[in-house]
C-alpha cells in the first residue's frame, strides 16, 4: 500500500507549510523500513501496536501541530491540485469543520467508491447512504454531484478536518476500533454546530477494503454494533425508541437474509453485534449525556427525512 498509494500523495500534496506523516499502526512487515529508505521526507509516527483506525488517529494527532489536519487511508490515490480546493474552502468559511472530495474507484475509474462517493448522508433510520452510492448501488461519475454540497458526514479514506475542532470534541471513539467513527464525529460535529461539506473539485481514488474485505465478518459486526452505538450516543430520545424498535427487525432480518444466503458467518455477526453493543451500552450512556447536554442542533437538518431501505426495494429507486 504505501509502495503502491504514498507516491501520489508526496508528488501532489504541494501547498505550502505542509507536512506528510505516516502513523504506524503496529506494523509487523517491511514498512518502517519502506518508509526510511524510499520516503525519507515523510515523518513517522510510530505506535507500539495495531490501537485501530479510531485510537490510532488519535494518538497520531498528539504529534500533529496544525490549523488543518488530512486523515487518508493508505490505499489512496490523490490527484492534482487534490488538496488545495479542501483547505480554501475552510479557510472562507469558519463553521465548515471537515471537507472530503470526490471519491472514485481505484479499480473503476470512473465509478464512485462505497466508502464517500460524493458525499455522505443519512437516512432517518440511521442508514448512512451517499450520493453516488445506495446500498451497494454504485453510480459512474458523470459530474452529476459536481457542485459544492453540505453533507452529513465526510468519508474516514479522506477527510480534512479543523484540528482544533477535533480535538475539541474527543476525536474519534477509541470504543469503535474501526467502522462508523467518522460519521459519529461529523454526527457530533454536525450538533455543536458546524458544518460539513463535499467539494468536487478534488478528487481522490480509493481502493477500499485495504484492511477488511467486503465479506469479512468481522467488518459485518463493526459496522452492525457501531451503527447501534452511534446511534444510541447521538440520536435524541424522541426519535430513539422508535428508530430501535424498527432496528431490532431491520437487524435481524438482514441476518436471515444472510443465512440464506449462505453467508453464516456474517449471520452470526449480526446477532454477536447485537448482544455486544446491548452489553456496551451502559458505558456509553455518559457520552450520551454528554452529546445531548452539548448539542446545539439537536437534530441536524442533513438527516434525510426518507428510508432508503424502502426507496431501493419498493420504489426502486438508486440515488
Amino acid at each position: 500500500m504505501l509502495r503502491q498509494f504514498l507516491p501520489s500523495v508526496v508528488q501532489y500534496t504541494q501547498v505550502p507549510d505542509t507536512e506528510i506523516v505516516v502513523a504506524d499502526n503496529g506494523s509487523t512487515d517491511d514498512s518502517l523500513s519502506v518508509l526510511s529508505h524510499t520516503f525519507p521526507s515523510v515523518r513517522v509516527v510510530s505506535l507500539d501496536k495495531n490501537y485501530g483506525f479510531a485510537e490510532g488517529y488519535n494518538r497520531a494527532l498528539q504529534h500533529v501541530d496544525a490549523q488543518y489536519t488530512v486523515l487518508l487511508n493508505s490505499d489512496v490515490e490523490v490527484t492534482p491540485n487534490w488538496l488545495e480546493p479542501l483547505l480554501s474552502y475552510m479557510d472562507h468559511h469558519p463553521q465548515v469543520a471537515a471537507t472530503m472530495p470526490k471519491i472514485r474507484s481505484f479499480a473503476h475509474r470512473d465509478t464512485f467508491e462505497h466508502a464517500g462517493a460524493a458525499g455522505g448522508y443519512i437516512d432517518k433510520l440511521m442508514y448512512p447512504y451517499c450520493h453516488g452510492r445506495m446500498l451497494n448501488h454504485v453510480e459512474r461519475d458523470l459530474g452529476q454531484y459536481d457542485t459544492i454540497t453540505p453533507v452529513f458526514w465526510t468519508t474516514g479514506a479522506c477527510m480534512c478536518v479543523r484540528t482544533s475542532v477535533y480535538q475539541a470534541l474527543g476525536g474519534l471513539d477509541e470504543g469503535f476500533f474501526a467502522h462508523m467513527e467518522e460519521i459519529d464525529l461529523c454526527w457530533r460535529m454536525q450538533c455543536r454546530g458546524y458544518q460539513l461539506y463535499c467539494i468536487p473539485q478534488s478528487i481522490a481514488y480509493h481502493l477500499g477494503g485495504g484492511s477488511l474485505q467486503y465479506e469479512s465478518p468481522r467488518k459485518t459486526y463493526l459496522n452492525f454494533r457501531n451503527c447501534l452505538l452511534m446511534i444510541y450516543k447521538n440520536l435524541p430520545t424522541t426519535h430513539l425508541i422508535f428508530v430501535f424498535i424498527v432496528r431490532f427487525f431491520l437487524d435481524y432480518l438482514a441476518a436471515l437474509h444472510l443465512l440464506l444466503t449462505h453467508q453464516s458467518k456474517n449471520a452470526k455477526a449480526v446477532f454477536q453485534a447485537r448482544i455486544d453493543f446491548w452489553r456496551m451500552r451502559a458505558q456509553y450512556a455518559s457520552k450520551r449525556h454528554d452529546n445531548l447536554n452539548k448539542a446545539i442542533v439537536p437534530y441536524p437538518e442533513t438527516i434525510a427525512q426518507r428510508s432508503i431501505l424502502f426507496d431501493y426495494y419498493f420504489r426502486g429507486l438508486r440515488q
